[in-house]
């Protein structure tokens, strides 16, 4: 999904697109290779051990609830890029039971308020799903995860561009994860023009 003009969206309602591609594109395919090595090696998924990590430390998460955990992962690159990931291994979203299903919904109006009021705007961004691949075989390493990427980086005016140094050497974080997590988890989960 790309939400706001900022993000190239012609539309202002709310809407996606769904690809698929007769491949597993470049950035699934280094997570698929990631975490099928770890699975083999440690028996467990890499993004639930990761997820059992963070929830220990507590620092980088923005929002949870009983099915999904919404956190700024230690590696991101855009100023307040966060993961929503199930508690539960789940490989896709017909997977999902019922209940995971509405604490999704519940998870998502919960995030996407908080960017919201962090700059009293309506926050933009692109966001994707990525789940395991349809091609028909196991994949008991693959853990279903959303990622959002929100351009904004001070105010609703002033975003993020990768230039220069990160286009030639390696992305730069003009703010640590915790501080974005941090400032995630302070705003209300009220909408502030409500």
């Amino acid at each position: 999904e790309n939400k706001g003009a900022m993000m190239g969206c012609s539309n202002p309602h709310p809407h996606c697109q769904v690809w698929g591609a007769r491949h597993v594109p470049n950035v699934p395919a280094r997570k698929m290779v990631s975490q099928e090595a770890y699975f083999r090696y440690h028996s467990t998924d890499l993004l639930g051990d990761y997820l059992n990590l963070e929830l220990r430390q507590g620092e980088r998460q923005v929002c949870d609830n009983e099915h999904w955990v919404a956190l700024v992962p230690f590696w991101a690159i855009w100023p307040y890029e966060t993961m929503l990931i199930p508690r539960r291994l789940v490989a896709d979203l017909p997977s999902l039971l019922s209940e995971e299903r509405d604490a999704l919904a519940d998870i998502l109006k919960r995030l996407t308020t908080r960017y919201d009021n962090l700059f009293q705007t309506s926050f933009p961004y692109s966001m994707g799903w990525q789940a395991k691949p349809t091609d028909g075989a196991e994949h008991p390493y693959w853990r279903l995860h959303a990622v959002y990427f929100p351009p904004l980086l001070r105010s609703a005016a002033i975003r993020k561009f990768a230039v220069g140094y990160e286009m030639n050497a390696e992305p730069q974080r003009e703010i640590t994860p915790e501080q974005a997590a941090g400032r995630l988890r302070e705003m209300s989960e009220r909408n502030y023009l409500q």
